[in-house]
């Protein structure tokens, strides 16, 4: 990997781009725009590639712009102050109680869409986790994997039976802001493995957010054969003896790279079960030391923390016996222990194991153990009762820590200099401060309100400008154009629905009174549109076939172009729609959305709420700050919920929401709309950030959790 050459004055630059701390520091971002805007534009916002397109010419004009150079300077002080200051939240509240760092093994991590590694809402999670540990100066080293083809892109064909073809796109290493880590004698081994009957070399990848250090795995190594150099390939495969390969290396792989690094943490934070074979590998090192089993068992449970993100069964990952067997075999062996032993480490209900659950392993093996809302505390609790038959269910000791958004990532910069003003100076410093979010009330109207109508423009733009460039690459024909925006108005009410497109989230609940629908949408005076986003697994099927009904609903020429498909749904266009939307439409079936973040991240940025009372809505409504679909249904049957459900969508858009948009003054001003959206900024933006989750884990779990290894 050839290193930049910049002039000295500016070589810092380097530095800067390889830290994606730039991408939610405004004044950073700034930098790069002021050093080349177009490169920056054709780099889709990555430093590591605009830095090396740009000319020399052009870097040595920058080098000598006392413009360019004040702004640098100020930025780079900036950084230099976040990344070593001693005065940090962490350390003036909690000194010296921590020997190592928090290590969090994540299956998936998103910090940027110039590294796109991630498929969704966990992966999202785990970046804001990184970044808000690094502004909270939390110690942590994160442990995931490098996947060079990342998760699929996604093209749509409105010819084709199903619209969703998956796109593989190579990772340009040498573009990315990545650095590959060698071991103290050069060597790009830093661990292995044994699948099998063959150890699999492993390699490492460094991404910095922040203070944080994220630490990728790669079985793409020349030490290895074709198929264990592929392991690392793709995110989430769907062949099981390829996912149970790449959780062994990630779990393993992850704790055997951090001690050759000589990395230890204090603590061990399982995210979702995928990376639950890390604690085997302490256990092993437990043993190793001169432990028995049990002796074992008990420290690593210890200092080990586990969040689930799961509400259903079907989405943990279980794992059979055979294929249990044959990659794991050599590991019960090493610890002196038999199969029954092993297996009974992960069972699901007390009865001899027929599978391992990874999931059934975390907890087992956790100390402290979270689920992401409070609604999803007690369906885990519910879920996982056999594995504590005991006990009352609501005594099952899993509690709740309810997610949060990393605010400084998901603010719109205009929003953010309009917080300036009138929640004051270095707001962003005490976002997490209920009192500071009361000052939210005093912003005039017509202020937020233009902001909130910029915003929609450049959700519009993009829209466009994303349908543009697929019609230059490929020609699609012009109903496809159609439906990727090309006739969005940006005066009409707004509906966003952008998540992961499965069937528990019903992304064609809105259709099920078409008629109805045309009516709503097609109103003259009052139009609605609907933008659509998100992408089905490759191996979902009846997703897919679902994605493709919505995409085709889009394309009738009955609705009037009012509703679109955005497509590739990634981080960069998120920011566009949880910034420049009307209302965040959220359609769960009940009890099956974990916490689901995005509407939090719609209502930092003035976009109202309309959601099924699930996830972290369950606990975030109130009244006044968006909307509930439906009425809160005991074991309903499918059929009647979305009767309901359907029902009460229609009827709030009829009643409500509608007539509260369009209800202005002389100067075009909602002041009824603008009155929910500061009651959604107010009540919302500080309960359900990342800074108050991440306060909320020191001192309910990372604490707890370090007390043992304090006393050792």
């Amino acid at each position: 990997m050839a290193d930049l050459k910049l002039p000295q004055r500016i070589n810092r630059l380097e530095e800067l781009a390889y830290n994606l701390w730039w991408s939610w520091h405004e004044p950073a971002r700034d930098v790069f725009r002021a050093l080349d805007y177009r490169q920056w534009r054709l780099s889709g916002h990555n430093p590591v590639r605009q830095l090396r397109k740009l000319t020399p010419e052009i870097l040595a004009a920058a080098a000598t712009d006392a413009e360019f150079l004040a702004l640098y300077d100020g930025v780079m002080a900036e950084f230099d102050t976040s990344m070593s200051t001693p005065d940090t939240w962490f350390k003036r509240t909690h000194p010296d109680w921590l020997h190592g760092p928090i290590g969090y093994f994540s299956m998936e991590f998103a910090i940027h869409n110039s590294l796109p590694i991630y498929a969704g809402g966990l992966g999202i999670l785990a970046g804001d986790v990184c970044k808000e540990a690094s502004d909270l100066g939390i110690p942590m080293v994160a442990v995931g994997f490098m996947y060079p083809q990342g998760y699929f892109h996604q093209h749509l064909c409105v010819e084709r039976n199903i619209c969703q073809e998956e796109i593989y796109r190579q990772l340009n290493f040498d573009e990315s802001p990545i650095r590959r880590v060698l071991s103290p004698n050069g060597d790009t081994v830093l661990a292995s493995v044994r699948l099998n009957d063959f150890s699999v070399a492993i390699g490492v990848w460094l991404v910095r957010a922040g203070r944080t250090s994220v630490y990728l795995l790669d079985t793409n190594l020349e030490q290895n054969p074709p198929e264990h150099r592929d392991l690392s390939a793709r995110l989430y495969t769907a062949e099981r003896e390829q996912r149970i390969q790449q959780e062994v290396v990630l779990g393993i792989g992850g704790v055997r790279v951090l001690r050759a690094l000589n990395i230890n943490p204090s603590i061990w934070h399982v995210n979702e079960g995928h990376t639950a074979f890390m604690i085997l590998e302490r256990i092993r090192e437990e043993i190793a030391r001169g432990a028995s089993f049990d002796e074992a068992v008990k420290r690593v449970r210890a200092t080990t923390v586990f969040t689930t993100h799961t509400p259903v069964m079907a989405g943990h990952d279980i794992f059979p016996i055979d294929l249990v067997e044959k990659y794991l075999t050599n590991y019960w062996k090493a610890v002196g222990i038999d199969r029954d032993t092993f297996f009974r480490l992960a069972q699901e209900d007390g009865a001899r194991a027929q599978a391992l659950n990874m999931t059934a392993l975390a907890l087992e093996m956790s100390s402290q153990r979270w689920a992401v809302s409070q609604l999803h505390g007690k369906v885990t609790r519910r879920m996982w009762h056999g594995l504590w038959p005991k006990v009352p269910e609501e005594q099952v000791p899993i509690t709740t820590v309810t997610n949060g958004v990393h605010v400084p990532t998901w603010v719109a910069p205009e929003l953010s200099r309009l917080f300036e003003k009138y929640l004051g100076e270095g707001w962003i410093e005490r976002h997490d401060d209920p009192a500071l979010w009361e000052k939210v009330m005093d912003i005039p109207d017509d202020e937020l309100w233009a902001v909130h109508q910029t915003l929609k423009r450049k959700l519009v733009s993009a829209m466009r400008e994303r349908g543009r460039d697929r019609w230059v690459e490929d020609n699609v024909p012009p109903k496809q154009l159609l439906v990727l925006c090309s006739l969005f108005d940006p005066d009409a009410l707004t509906i966003a629905f952008a998540r992961r497109f499965t069937e528990y989230k019903r992304p064609a609940l809105v259709f099920r009174d078409m008629e109805r629908l045309k009516r709503i949408i097609g109103n003259q005076w009052h139009p609605v549109q609907i933008v659509f986003a998100g992408k089905s697994h490759p191996a979902d099927f009846p997703s897919k076939y679902l994605l493709t009904q919505v995409y085709n609903q889009a394309s009738e020429r009955d609705f009037q172009g009012r509703l679109a498909f955005v497509e590739d749904y990634d981080m960069h266009m998120a920011r566009y729609l949880v910034q420049g939307a009307d209302l965040w439409l959220n359609t769960p079936r009940r009890l099956q959305e974990a916490c689901g973040t995005s509407g939090m991240k719609a209502s930092l940025n003035g976009s109202l709420h309309l959601s099924v009372r699930d996830g972290w809505w369950y606990e975030g409504y109130n009244g006044a700050n968006g909307w509930a679909i439906g009425p809160d249904l005991v074991n309903p049957r499918p059929e009647e919920e979305d009767e309901a459900d359907a029902e009460a969508f229609y009827r709030l858009l009829e009643e409500k929401i509608v007539p509260l948009y369009y209800n202005r003054d002389r100067k075009g001003v909602p002041h009824g709309w603008m009155r929910m959206v500061k009651e959604a900024m107010r009540s919302i933006v500080p309960v359900f950030c990342a800074r108050r989750m991440l306060k909320e884990y020191t001192e309910r779990t990372y604490q707890a959790a370090a007390r043992p290894s304090l006393s050792d």
